[in-house]
């Protein structure tokens, strides 16, 4: 008896059990697909909350930096060409862009690199630009210039605002930032009815926050802050959310219940933000206004009226702002908190 346990004992204990090549093989391949799938996700979601941290802190210099800048605009020269006394004639001369950064930002701002009109992208700058909506790229070539930025700046109904040159130059943090820049922009006269705001644009700065190195995409390494009045500026830098919340009418007035719905995370554009879109409505997606057929847009900043729910409406066809009511139909495009 004890001979023949102790032979089933030790064939039992002998028959051990383990994984073949398949199986192994198997394994590997699901760990591998499982792996592809998710990776690119954990990826993208730690490179949007690096994008966001380096976004608000970058926005944070700016708005110090520029509220200690005694005014904003009368940076450079900015001349027409012409024909002089003698009947010569003489090119155009433009460096406000450029005086702007050398004379002014870089006094209180940190700055490594600073390059002209010619050599942009010796600033790091990308040489094409993916939008906001990601349907579409835009080339540094055509957006050299303030009117080039914003194709509809100018029109033969609306303001006519100077047409100068970028600049660019290169932050202290690593970040490469494109430069337009408006000599002539006014200070905040607490405006009461219809008028443009294209002159209330002192210096708009398209930021990428990794140089060429990429994805070079609107609402992600890309944005832009946008520096409003002479006097006192307010900085801003929205970043717009690709589509529309809908029409303010829908919300019975209040589009910020329209963000709140599209988004918990998304609110409603105050009138300086929407006046920041605009200037960058190209980079933003919006240069092509079939949007309910007006090219209006609600913000949420108050304006003169004996209706409480009166709102400033933002025209992206003309850059002009007029206090209305917001419950018509026209729609509400949301901003990241």
């Amino acid at each position: 008896m004890n001979e023949k346990s102790l032979t089933l004992t030790t064939t039992g204990t002998s028959q051990c059990k383990a994984f073949t090549m398949a199986e192994i093989l198997l394994s590997l391949t699901i760990i591998g697909v499982v792996a592809a799938i998710t990776l690119p996700s954990l990826t993208g979601n730690i490179n949007e909350r690096t994008w966001n941290t380096q976004r608000k802190a970058l926005y944070a210099r700016f708005s110090q930096a520029l509220s200690l800048m005694p005014n904003l605009n009368g940076y450079g020269t900015l001349t027409a060409a012409g024909v002089d006394g003698s009947g010569s004639s003489y090119d155009a001369e433009d460096n406000t862009a450029e005086a702007f950064v050398t004379e002014g930002l870089s006094k209180v701002l940190k700055i490594n690199n600073i390059c002209d009109y010619e050599h942009l992208a010796d600033c790091g700058i990308a040489s094409k630009i993916t939008i906001l909506e990601g349907t579409g790229t835009i080339l540094l070539e055509d957006i050299k210039t303030l009117r080039g930025l914003n194709s509809l700046y100018i029109s033969t109904y609306s303001y006519n605002t100077p047409d100068t040159k970028a600049a660019a130059f290169e932050t202290a943090g690593g970040e490469s930032i494109l430069v337009y820049y408006n000599p002539q922009c006014t200070g905040n006269i607490q405006e009461t009815k219809f008028h443009y705001t294209q002159s209330k644009m002192c210096a708009n700065f398209v930021y990428d926050l990794n140089g060429t190195k990429g994805p070079n995409t609107v609402g992600k390494d890309i944005g832009f802050i946008t520096a409003l009045y002479s006097t006192d500026p307010v900085v801003v830098a929205p970043m717009p959310l690709p589509q529309n919340a809908g029409s303010a009418g829908h919300s019975g007035g209040r589009p910020g219940e329209l963000c709140r719905k599209q988004d918990p995370e998304n609110r409603a554009p105050n009138s300086e933000e929407l006046m920041s879109i605009f200037c960058n409505k190209q980079l933003a997606g919006m240069s092509n206004q079939g949007m309910v057929g007006t090219g209006f847009f609600w913000s949420i900043s108050p304006a003169p009226s004996t209706d409480p729910r009166s709102t400033w409406l933002h025209n992206f066809n003309t850059g002009s702002r007029q206090p209305s009511t917001s419950g018509a139909r026209e729609p509400v495009r949301c901003v990241k908190r």
